[in-house]
Order: structure tokens, then sequence, then C-alpha cells
């Protein structure tokens, strides 16, 4: 069985799921070739008290926003779940306690990458929560766990935001302002140093940290994808952009050497 992928994928605006624009072209192009036996998604949307990990056999398909047109609103992921590998979560990650929830889904940090990625939504998904009481570096080390997943066919994805500040978006915005450049450069200059527990300590990368992550929950998706990061693993970045002046779409794909 051939080593999955590991992707971080800036989402940006939830109108990306209805959209065909360069970004979202490019996490269908990244997903190309591959049939993983399941996807576990870690998004930025589902933030929580504990650890929990969905575990029923067909997710719903959560609206979580408001304000959008009434399409984004009917729009339906059907992928089915896969309660088996959330069991196998659960064991992997002990003895951090990890709920096995019957009543989340996936939220919109979820489906709008994936309805771009497998749009046939015949890939089963399990979503991970993001447990507001780990710290970021915390996070990064229960994601290590998760890495032997991907040599049994489940390719890790995360979802979020390098940059992500919505009480600064400019919907003009045609130049990212500085704070936001200078935090999303030195991001990407840790990435291609692999220097990930600097990246964790993201709030001491730059005097702009916290206009880029007022609050970690966008970021944080991205150290469950570095930490999932195999020996033979080459990182490469995508999507590098900064829009609406607080948004980076900056993405990040793992691909195994060792790939068959």
């Amino acid at each position: 069985m051939s080593i999955e992928p590991a992707f971080f994928i800036g989402h940006g605006s939830p109108m990306n799921a209805l959209e065909q624009n360069t970004a979202v072209q490019q996490w269908h192009s990244v997903a190309q070739g591959y049939t993983p036996k399941a996807i576990l998604m870690i998004s930025a949307h589902w933030y929580t008290q504990g650890t929990a990990v969905t575990a029923m056999a067909c997710p719903r398909t959560i609206h979580d926003f408001y304000g959008f047109p009434e399409k984004l609103q009917q729009v339906q992921y059907p992928a089915p779940g896969c309660p088996e590998l959330a069991t196998e979560i659960h064991e992997l990650l002990a003895p951090h306690p990890v709920q096995l929830d019957l009543n989340w889904g996936l939220d919109h940090g979820a489906w709008s990458v994936l309805m771009h990625m497998f749009p046939q939504a015949d890939v089963p998904v399990v979503q991970l929560s993001l447990d507001q009481n780990l710290s970021p570096a915390e996070h990064l080390e229960l994601a290590k766990k998760l890495a032997p997943l991907r040599k049994q066919g489940v390719m890790i994805v995360g979802s979020g935001n390098v940059v992500h500040n919505l009480r600064l978006l400019d919907w003009q915005s045609t130049e990212p302002p500085l704070w936001a450049k200078q935090f999303n450069a030195q991001i990407k200059a840790l990435l291609l140093t692999k220097n990930f527990s600097a990246i964790a300590q993201y709030q001491d990368v730059t005097e702009h940290a916290r206009l880029a992550v007022p609050h970690p929950d966008h970021f944080l998706p991205l150290l469950y994808v570095l930490g999932s990061m195999l020996d033979s693993d080459d990182l490469s970045l995508f999507n590098d952009e900064i829009v609406y002046g607080a948004l980076s779409m900056l993405s990040v794909q793992l691909i195994n050497s060792k790939r068959d």
C-alpha cells in the first residue's frame, strides 16, 4: 500500500465551495491520482472542550455560517463516515482522551475543500476536533501519533488559514498589509526549513502575530499536518496568496517519496 499524502489547505471564504477560482482548481489538482481508503479531516471550525472524533456512518453536512447566498446553504457533501477509523484514532491518541462523537458531521471547513478535492464524495471522512485546552505545541505532539495512519491508506487534511483576521477583512484589497505579508513570509520560511517547533510557537514569530492569528482555531490545523510528516516526505507549498487583506490561502503538501 502506498503512503497517502497530507495537505494543509488555506480554505478562505465559504464561497470557495461554489467558485472555480485558481485556489480551488489547485485543491482539485493536488488530489488527482490519489484514492485514499479514508480521509482524516481537521477543520478550524470544530473547536471544542476536549478532543472528539466523528464516529457516525453518515455524517451530516453542517452549514455553520450566515450572511451568504441561499445556494451555499443548499450544498450537500454526502461522504460516508468511517466508525472503524474513529475507533482507531481513539486508540492511537491514548492516553489522551478522545470522545467518539455521533452529533457533529462535516462543517464547511471540511466540505468546502473536499468537494473540490473529491467531488464524488465517495471517500469516507472522519473529522477530528481541536481541543481548546491544549497549547499549540501540545497539538503538534498529539498530531505525531496520527502519522502511522498515512501508511494505512488514510489521507490527512487540515483546513484553516495561516493568516485569518475577519475583523480586518478588506473586500476591495489589492495589496495585503505589511503585517499580513510579514507573518505569512515568516511561516513560509519556517515551513521550508521544517522548523515545526518554531511554528508551534507562532505567537513569537513576529510582532504581527496577534494581528495575523488573533484566535488559534484557523492556525492549529496546520500543526496536525506538520505533525504527520514522515521521514521520506517532501514538503512543498502552493496557493501562496493573501486575499481580502487578511486571509492567507497558503497551503502545504507532504508527498512521500516512497509512494508506489
